[in-house]
């Protein structure tokens, strides 16, 4: 896979079971970029290595005032300079490329989770931890895959390298042979608090993430209490809390460099004191101490790659964890439906509350509790919080269709939906049945305004649905954002639509307008919209009131405002206690016809 061809066709389907055995699998998943990048690490070592080599032999051919060697010395030393330029400008392609593959490879799998979890997974996980995950947490295993091929490399050499410094000077090289591998393991007992220093500093960093994520979603909330000061504050101290994990974990990181060259060091002294001692009793030659020292010193540069490794592998470790928790996270006891065919119809059934909605219908649902209403809305678009408790459509369980079938089935909008930047006719290139026109899916959602502000806030634009929508919409307002969502959702045109307060933001003349709008736009097909709105309750063939998980009553609004005392407390806000004069609900009756008589004569 070269970095041309991102993404890919299909990333694959992961092993989650664990961090090291997702790290295992893209591993083995980059076989080919790995063997390319070992190949070159390879040429690029050797060639560094044979360096000390050849200057031994140059040092020789003048000892022993030879030109033919000494011509032999600099070709060797030529060839081997080549192949360590070319080495590493192939060694850093390759591991550039795998670096960046593999990061791919694990944005490719989140954002594929993601898009079949929906607003799920920011319930089974915290958002600031998805974040995390899908940014720093990419690069840290990117970067302890690419480094695997380049640590292999530096290890190959390492043996290579001291079987002939034993070969060629067995005194001295058996010294090197004993000190190389202390050198190696030298740090391994400090691996594992390095480690967990810097699994404590991700923690904390993850913790800030989501505390800034959060804080940034609800600032126009925080500016209304006059909150900003006391989250500032939190941020502060979760910030410091980020940094003082940070400088206990470089501090054991600092360590372990100062000791991977303290011991060289060492070696090195080593290596000279013994070597003067041999070549005083004449049994080696000044060359050959020089190779040997030479040889030791060039050493130290692929031992660096264990120590980076061992780096990796401790941030990527907990890294690949966290990645493999969210990518284990199932839609439903099977990923991918264990069933196949056409898109069912017939009636939405939820066997959890009873709720019924009849096909080609239009029914509203009151629920007292607005997180209650949320995880029903969830749970109707397929994504059920327990097993066995799957909604039917036509009697097939939605969570044993294929995701794809079951989207094109069912299209949940939640309160707070998201707009993308980009063009207004971008917003409405989504999947669709192609029977309602963009225009039309506009006109129901009352947005005639959105459209005109859009063409206003834009240059040079005569069509609106050429003009610019900035990222989440936020030149617009709340109410806007809300209408050019419920339009969007209306273009899909699907089988059946749920909508979860989809007026909760406009006035009560346009909300007014939208039901109607809606009703018209919707005939024939399965509708059910969460709301406690009079205008649109009355506008509904079929009310259900929910009430503590199941369905409490069901008929038309007028009946139900009159019959029943709990819907009546959500929908008027009135209590069985202090209930509302009869002059304010007459007043409230009146307005609402006042409404509909201005929407139809206009």
């Amino acid at each position: 896979m070269q970095i041309q061809d991102l993404p890919y066709p299909d990333p694959g389907v992961p092993d989650a079971r664990s961090g090291p055995r997702f790290l295992w699998w893209l591993g083995r998943n980059q076989l080919g970029g790995q063997l390319k990048s070992l190949a070159w690490g390879l040429l690029h070592f050797l060639s560094v290595s044979v360096l000390p080599f050849c200057v031994g032999l140059a040092v020789e051919a003048v000892v022993a005032r030879s030109g033919t060697r000494l011509a032999l010395a600099g070709g060797l030393l030529a060839l081997a300079c080549a192949g360590n330029a070319i080495g590493s400008t192939g060694l850093h392609r390759a591991a550039v490329t795998n670096w960046i593959t593999a990061a791919a490879r694990v944005q490719q799998l989140l954002a594929r989770k993601a898009s079949q979890l929906g607003s799920g997974l920011t319930r089974r996980v915290a958002a600031g931890e998805v974040v995390a995950v899908s940014t720093g947490d990419v690069e840290k295993i990117g970067w302890f895959v690419e480094a695997m091929s380049r640590f292999t490399a530096a290890a190959l050499t390492v043996v290579i390298v001291v079987a002939g410094l034993v070969v060629y000077q067995p005194a001295l090289g058996v010294v090197v042979a004993v000190g190389l591998p202390v050198l190696a393991l030298a740090v391994l007992p400090l691996l594992p608090r390095a480690t967990r220093r810097a699994d404590h500093q991700r923690e904390k960093a993850g913790r800030a993430t989501e505390l800034a994520s959060d804080t940034v979603a609800g600032l126009r909330v925080l500016r209304g209490i006059g909150g900003e000061e006391l989250f500032l504050d939190r941020y502060r101290r979760a910030s410091q809390e980020v940094r003082h994990a940070a400088v206990r974990s470089a501090r054991m990181w600092a360590l372990i460099s100062a000791i991977q060259m303290l011991l060289p060091g060492l070696l090195l002294i080593a290596v000279v004191a013994h070597g003067v001692g041999l070549a005083r009793e004449g049994r080696i030659t000044v060359g050959e101490l020089v190779t040997v020292y030479s040889s030791v010193m060039i050493l130290t540069y692929p031992l660096r790659h264990f120590e980076e490794i061992a780096m990796a592998y401790s941030f990527s470790k907990p890294a690949a964890r966290r990645a493999a928790r969210v990518l284990s996270l199932e839609r439903a006891t099977d990923g991918g439906g264990s069933l196949a065919g056409e898109v069912p119809a017939g009636d939405l059934y939820d066997p959890a509350t009873g709720l019924l909605a009849p096909a080609g219908r239009l029914t509203a649902v009151v629920c007292g509790d607005p997180d209650a209403a949320g995880r029903l809305a969830e749970r109707l678009g397929g994504h059920p919080g327990e097993p066995g408790t799957s909604v039917l459509l036509g009697g097939v369980p939605l969570d044993e269709l294929p995701l794809d079938t079951a989207r094109t089935a069912v299209l949940v909008q939640d309160k707070d939906p998201v707009l993308l930047s980009g063009t207004l006719r971008e917003l409405f290139e989504v999947p669709a049945s192609g029977a309602v026109d963009a225009r039309e899916a506009l006109a129901a959602a009352q947005c005639e305004d959105v459209l005109a502000a859009l063409v206003q806030g834009s240059l040079d634009i005569d069509d609106a649905m050429d003009a610019r929508i900035t990222e989440r919409g936020r030149s617009l307002s709340g109410g806007q954002r809300q209408r050019l969502a419920l339009a969007r959702s209306l273009a899909t045109d699907p089988e059946v639509l749920v909508l979860d307060e989809p007026t909760s933001a406009v006035d009560s003349h346009t909300e007014a307008r939208i039901a109607r709008g809606v009703r018209e736009l919707r005939t024939g097909r399965t509708t059910v919209v969460f709301t406690s709105s009079p205008l649109l309750l009355d506008r509904a063939d079929r009310v259900v009131l929910v009430h503590e998980g199941e369905v409490a009553a069901v008929g038309l609004h007028r009946e139900l405002v009159h019959k029943e005392p709990r819907y009546r407390a959500v929908v008027t806000r009135e209590t069985e206690e202090e209930p509302l004069p009869d002059a304010v609900r007459d007043g409230r009756a009146a307005l609402r016809h006042a409404l509909e008589e201005i929407e139809e004569t206009a």
